[in-house]
């Protein structure tokens, strides 16, 4: 038996796939119940005798991670060590840019870059509303790029932008990330091992999230779409961290500890009044403080 760092790529529930130093990859199961490994982690795993499951045994430690609370107000986190992450939105569904700031926001508090993407530009039948939202985001200094993957206009220019990264793709259930990712990677749907479960009375095929190694370099976490998506933030005060035109604005508020909501002199009112930061950004923030209030209420009754 021997120990090695190794690399999550896949997981499905207790079961994993890694990648070890070598680039070889691997099978593993999880050391009892207390460690709860993610896309993303790396991990201390260690070979069996006569086994072909490696055995994950401590997680090292992360250099960050993308999370959400969960419908009892806990922490639940879909992938870690990131340097990058894309938010898509599309025409069908409609785009809902309310979630799209709230990954923003998480990118932010997470310290890494983050990226717009608009998908199905051939299907956009509000087109004059798309534009202002996605000028508003390029002028705050997101990347933006509008594509169709369906017909791949624009994915060239994201492969650009994820070059030699460690990315994140989410976004609404059916706004197209996975037909990005088959875009990038050449078309061809990245094979993952199904993993067999403990009884061996069946096999995984249903995976959480996987890391695909992109053809230019860098790699990028495919994670299943959902329907709503809010940051996990310890309190309300600190969402303002995660709204980079209202971090810049809150220097001039005349109170240090303004939360830019009922305060005299607050200097982010006074942007949204004069639309140098965006009236709509304005109200998701709100609405992120509020729903972090609730959990945060929910999780001390």
């Amino acid at each position: 038996m021997k120990n090695e760092t190794a690399t999550v790529i896949a997981t499905y529930s207790r079961r994993m796939r890694l990648r070890l130093a070598s680039g070889i990859e691997v099978d593993a199961r999880i050391k009892g119940k207390r460690i709860k490994p993610v896309c993303g982690d790396r991990v201390i795993a260690e070979s069996l005798a006569n086994e072909s499951e490696w055995l994950i045994t401590a997680i090292v430690e992360r250099e960050n991670e993308l999370a959400r609370p969960n419908m009892r107000g806990q922490i639940e986190v879909l992938a870690a060590n990131l340097d990058y992450l894309v938010v898509v939105a599309a025409a069908e569904p409609k785009a809902d840019w309310y979630i799209v700031d709230r990954y923003l926001c998480a990118a932010e508090l997470m310290g890494i870059a983050a990226a717009v993407v608009f998908n199905k530009i051939d299907l956009d039948t509000s087109a004059s509303s798309t534009a202002k939202e996605l000028a508003d985001y390029a002028r705050i200094g997101y990347d933006v790029i509008q594509c169709s993957a369906k017909e791949g206009h624009g994915t060239a220019d994201i492969e650009d932008l994820l070059k030699n990264r460690c990315a994140i793709i989410v976004g609404q259930s059916g706004v197209g990330k996975s037909s990005i990712i088959n875009q990038l990677v050449g078309d061809a749907t990245q094979p993952t091992s199904a993993v067999s479960d403990k009884t061996r009375e069946g096999r995984h095929t249903t995976v959480n999230s996987v890391m695909i190694p992109l053809p230019g370099g860098g790699s990028v976490i495919d994670s299943p779409g959902v329907r709503d998506y809010a940051p996990a933030l310890e309190s309300s005060s600190i969402a303002a961290q995660g709204f980079r035109e209202i971090t810049a604005a809150a220097q001039h508020c005349r109170f240090a500890n303004c939360q830019h909501l009922r305060e005299p002199g607050c200097a982010v009112k006074r942007a949204v009044e004069v639309e140098t930061i965006s009236a709509r950004r304005y109200e998701s923030y709100k609405r992120i403080v509020n729903l972090t209030k609730q959990l945060s209420n929910g999780r001390h009754n």
